[in-house]
């Protein structure tokens, strides 16, 4: 349902943009449709190779669309990078299934966490190369630091709608299958690898929100902000316990949400203007007191401030994190978040502060701002009444945890 609502969301909010910058419509949707099953397949999979076959059915996708633009150079070189590193994390994501096929005799999760459950005095070193290029073709995937390089460019050089798409349906597909994967499979091994997540979740939190401060072009500002939350994503797996999965998966909602309701704002922007830096902002609440709010919104959210989404799911993964001993990380999320703060204010500075260069007389789209008053109720919802939302997660994710993964974390 989530997934299918992200492919909802992505083709209302490319509809316009789509019909006045680029051609080959029907195909750009298809595209859209195959990264959605994708998706599925990848939150589905409880074997290796089927989580790889649907993980590069979302990554082809996605690179076609980045690339979607073809006669603006920026797209086709974002799509040239993400694919030609793309192809490259493939490769150490198969290599890394191969040692552990080769370390445990079989790819399902459940026969790989049994097997790991044992005695693995003999095959310590291969398991954990094939844990670690694992690491690094999933971590390309979600964009964690420092596998994060081809982020900014393909944000930037991608069409708008395809941008947006990227920074939900990525990130979303790859934590449902990093959650799954780790908590089915290598949960008992989880001493061999939680510092090293948490390590990652560091520098990936703290160069992604550093990075992002000194940005101009609100796409890359975007991109690097999506770098940081994918830091806050990985605290909830290297936390790993019943209560950090749920609170991963309510924290990823909540933050696709938030950034569709971002983008969608900034979609807007781009068709009524053809602009996308940030000092283009400047007066936007005269012009568009809609758009202005609801991007404010958004923002504040993305910054996890109270009585929005961003609050109530990062304060629950924040304590999942503490309760396993993980306080120190939950303290760097926390002031990564302040420092989040800051380049999401220069934004609402712009917008409320600055003066425009000329008055312009913007249209209002009705079936965008419709999709948009969605995202922003969503973000509301979340942020004042979490609840449903938790028990519905709690419910989903409940299955993840059963058997050798529950008990092998239940056991610490």
């Amino acid at each position: 349902m989530f997934f299918g609502l992200i492919g909802v969301f992505a083709c209302v909010a490319s509809a316009r943009f789509v019909r006045d910058r680029l051609l080959h419509a029907g195909e750009y949707y298809a595209f859209i449709l195959l990264a959605v099953v994708g998706a599925n397949g990848m939150a589905a999979a409880s074997e290796l190779l089927t989580a790889y076959i649907s993980l590069e059915l979302l990554s082809f996708s996605l690179y076609v669309l980045t690339a979607y633009a073809k006669f603006d150079l920026r797209s086709n070189e974002g799509g040239l990078k993400y694919m030609l590193l793309g192809a490259f994390s493939s490769a150490l994501l198969l290599y890394g299934i191969g040692m552990i096929y080769g370390a445990t005799g079989s790819t399902h999760f459940g026969d790989i966490g049994r097997a790991l459950s044992k005695d693995t005095g003999g095959i310590d070193e291969a398991l954990f190369l094939g844990l670690a290029l694992i690491m690094a073709g999933l971590g390309f995937k979600v964009a964690a630091v420092p596998f994060h390089m081809w982020t900014p460019d393909a944000y930037e050089g991608a069409p708008l709608p395809v941008t947006a798409l990227i920074s939900a349906i990525s990130k979303s597909g790859g934590f449902a299958l990093f959650l799954k994967l780790f908590a089915e499979a290598f949960a008992p091994k989880i001493d061999d690898w939680r510092y090293f997540i948490a390590g990652l979740s560091v520098a990936t939190m703290v160069l992604g929100n550093l990075v992002a401060i000194q940005q101009s072009n609100i796409k890359r500002l975007l991109a690097y902000s999506s770098i940081g939350q994918v830091g806050y994503l990985l605290m909830g797996i290297a936390a790993l316990s019943p209560e950090s999965g749920s609170a991963l998966v309510l924290h990823m909602m909540g933050y696709v949400v938030t950034n569709l309701a971002a983008f969608v704002c900034v979609i807007i922007f781009y068709n009524w203007t053809g602009k996308e830096e940030i000092k283009d902002f400047a007066g936007l609440r005269d012009t568009a007191p809609f758009l202005t709010w609801s991007l404010s919104i958004a923002l504040f959210s993305l910054a996890g401030m109270p009585l929005f989404a961003g609050f109530a799911t990062k304060f629950i993964l924040f304590q999942a994190a503490a309760d396993q001993d993980l306080l120190w990380l939950a303290g760097i999320a926390v002031t990564m978040s302040f420092v989040s703060l800051y380049y999401y204010l220069v934004i609402i500075k712009e917008m409320f502060l600055g003066k425009a260069e000329a008055a312009v007389s913007m249209p209002v789209p009705w079936v965008e701002y419709g999709a948009l008053a969605v995202l922003v109720a969503g973000v509301l919802f979340i942020g004042l009444y979490p609840a449903p939302l938790l028990d519905w997660v709690d419910g989903s994710t409940a299955d993840v945890f059963a058997g050798v993964g529950q008990a092998a974390v239940a056991g610490r």
